[in-house]
């Protein structure tokens, strides 16, 4: 069984490479290799299991921009989850 999922890393790492599309390991649990591809409004986390599993997680942006201050609300929403996260999309010049 090890042997199939170190094969299936391979053949997904090596599909990356071919469709030129970045990517990073890592590990973050004992068991799994983490593979985190960023794309254009994207980014999947890949994981590959011991137990020859493979996990997906797919993370869309909603196209929505902020401005520097909502690097403040992002911090305080991080150390202290009781607080309300809102962030406010930054608003496009007026056109006149």
């Amino acid at each position: 069984m090890k042997t199939l999922i170190f094969e299936k890393l391979l053949q997904f790492l090596n599909r990356l490479e071919q469709e030129k599309i970045y990517y990073t390991l890592s590990h973050h649990r004992e068991n799994a290799i983490m593979i985190t591809v960023s794309l254009p409004g994207e980014r999947w986390e890949i994981e590959f299991l011991e137990d020859g599993s493979v996990e997906v997680e797919q993370f869309k942006s909603h196209g929505e921009i902020y401005d520097e201050n909502c690097l403040n609300d992002l911090f305080t929403h991080f150390c202290d989850s009781s607080q309300p996260f809102y962030c406010k999309p930054k608003l496009a010049a007026a056109v006149g």
